[in-house]
Order: C-alpha cells, then structure tokens, then sequence
C-alpha cells in the first residue's frame, strides 16, 4: 500500500480484532448452532456459554455481517451456514480452527526474532485433533486450486505419481482426474493416511490410488514412480532439509523422471508476492527452520539432490508457483 496514513497504519494493526472474533466463533461453533435463529440465552444454554460474554460476540459477529440479528434473535444466513458450519461439506471453519492453533505462535514472534528460537512445538508435529483440523484444513485452502496445478503440470506423459506429503489426497485426486491414464500413490504419516483413506472412500478415482504410511523426514519414498509431487512441503523446511528431501524423491523416481514442486515462489528481491513473504513469517514462528524461497534457491536445492533443468512453471501469487526437475 503507497500514502500510508496513522488511520490506515492503525487500520492494519487493529486487524487482529475481527480475526480473533471470528475465530473465537468458529471454535465456539456458533454458526451450527445458529441455522435457525436463537436468543442469546438459548444459544449460551446449548453450548454452556457465559451470557455477558456471548451477547457480546453475537453483536460483535453479526456487526461484521457473518450473522443477522432481528427482534433480539440471532441466525445464520444459508450462505454463511455453508462457509462456517461445522457439518457442510463447503465450510471453512477447520481453516478457521487451523488460524485459532496459529495464534498463540503468532503472539510470539518478536521473542523469536529476538533469541532465534520457538518454545512451541513446530506445526508439523500436531497431533490429534489439532492434527486432524490441520489436515482438512489444507483439503478446503487446496481443493480448487489443486485442478488448476494439474492443468499446469501437463503431466500427460507421466503414468505413476508419488504424492509427497499427501494429506487427504486433493491433489492426487484433482492429477488422476485430469490424466485418465494415471496411477498415484500417497504417501504420509499413519494418522494422516487414516483421514486420506476417509476422505477418499466415494472418490471415482480411489481404485487407482493406493497409500503409504511413513515419515518422510525418517523414511525413504516408495520406489518406481516416473512423477513426484511435493505440494505446499518445502516451504516449511530449512534449505538442507529440503535437499535431503529431494534427494529421497530423487531415488524413488525412475530414470528421466520428473519431480513438480507447488509452494510460494519469491522474486529475488524476496518481497514478492507478498502473501509469500507474509508466509515466511508464518514459517519463522511454527517451524525450526522453515522459510519461502526464490527459484534460485530451489533450482540450488534441486540440483545438490542431482535434479537437472530445473525450471519455473508459474510465478503464481497465493502458494501456486510451480518449479520441476527431471533425473538424469
């Protein structure tokens, strides 16, 4: 933003306010329990809520216009009720839930800029529920993006993908939706399987999709694939790290395969797109090591890994550039 203003300066650093009052709502779950309209005293008993401190949220959401209040009732529109309610399959509350789990290590940051170090444990280890509302968060924030990448992909000539890091198979499913011909194998931690095994059962294209539990930081990648996919994986890994990693993908490609990598893509400059370095700081507060990196930080990666002719697909501006590399 140019002609910054103490409003508009202000404006930014207020931003928090709405953002946690429509998180605190959505871990509430105020949204299911608001399809038909309630008093604020009905909405406290069903959920156990204190009443000062529920009327005030209920104003407050319904002032930024996710809820309508009429004749002291307060109810859920039909479109806010499919982006926020805990049982439509469009909602984006476990997004939500997943920016409530973010807070606390945001609330930290200047004291990890100061001493270099995190006293809470790196958002790849959730576990539990924490785990499962990360998880499916990454389905809703990648399902539509996912059909786009495998358009970019042109993956035509690629038969048996290997999705690194797979989650709950979107974009798996959105490559064997695109390539008839193509097989996919994901692979993730046990737990992680378990939700991709769930989320997949009607899928149209699960019978050309099999599954591999593992730690990709620990274990090495199941073999013969001609296309791995690392999608949203690098950006929460040191450098190293992630020359490792490739080096595992590079040995569970055949020869001439192809490795496709999805994350943000910064220009040398570093600040640009900006959503990619707003989500560097978002690494520097959950992750030991990680960070958003420039082309020629990955091309560097990738070739220490043994990747040739390493090349960027797409810039993109919200996490959907596109680098590849191919085995020798």
């Amino acid at each position: 933003m140019s002609n910054w203003t103490a409003e508009t300066l202000l404006g930014h650093a207020r931003g928090f306010i709405e953002s946690r009052i429509i998180i605190s709502a959505a871990e509430l779950d105020i949204f299911t329990h608001l399809k038909s309209p309630k008093s604020v005293e009905e909405l406290a008993a069903a959920l156990s809520l204190e009443k000062r401190g529920t009327e005030i949220l209920l104003n407050a959401v319904a002032a930024i216009g996710l809820l309508e209040k009429k004749d002291e009732r307060y109810y859920c529109t039909p479109e806010m009720y499919r982006l926020l309610s805990s049982d439509a399959p469009e909602s984006v509350r476990l997004m939500l839930l997943h920016s409530g789990s973010m807070w606390s290590r945001w609330s930290n940051l200047s004291e990890v800029i100061r001493t270099g170090k995190q006293d809470m444990t790196p958002s790849g280890l959730f576990e539990n529920a924490e785990l499962r509302a990360f998880i499916f968060a990454m389905h809703v924030a990648g399902r539509d993006l996912a059909a786009s990448i495998a358009r970019c992909a042109k993956g035509e000539a690629s038969k048996k993908l290997l999705d690194v890091g797979g989650a709950t198979g979107s974009y798996a499913e959105a490559f064997l939706n695109e390539y008839p011909e193509m097989s996919a194998t994901i692979f993730d931690r046990a737990p992680v399987i378990a939700m991709a095994k769930e989320r997949l059962a009607d899928s149209p294209v699960l019978s050309r999709i099999s599954f591999a539990s593992g730690d990709f930081y620990c274990d090495p990648l199941p073999g013969g694939h001609d296309f791995v996919l690392l999608s949203a994986i690098i950006h929460q890994n040191s450098f190293e790290q992630n020359v490792d990693l490739f080096k595992k993908c590079y040995d569970a490609l055949i020869p001439g395969g192809r490795i496709l990598i999805r994350d943000h893509v910064l220009t040398p400059d570093k600040i640009s797109p900006p959503a990619g370095a707003l989500f560097a700081v978002n690494m520097l507060v959950s992750t030991d090591g990680g960070n958003c990196y420039t082309f020629a930080e990955i091309q560097a990666a990738l070739e220490k890994a043994g990747f040739t002719h390493a090349a960027l697909l797409q810039e993109g501006s919200k996490m959907d550039g596109v680098v590849e590399g191919f085995k020798a």
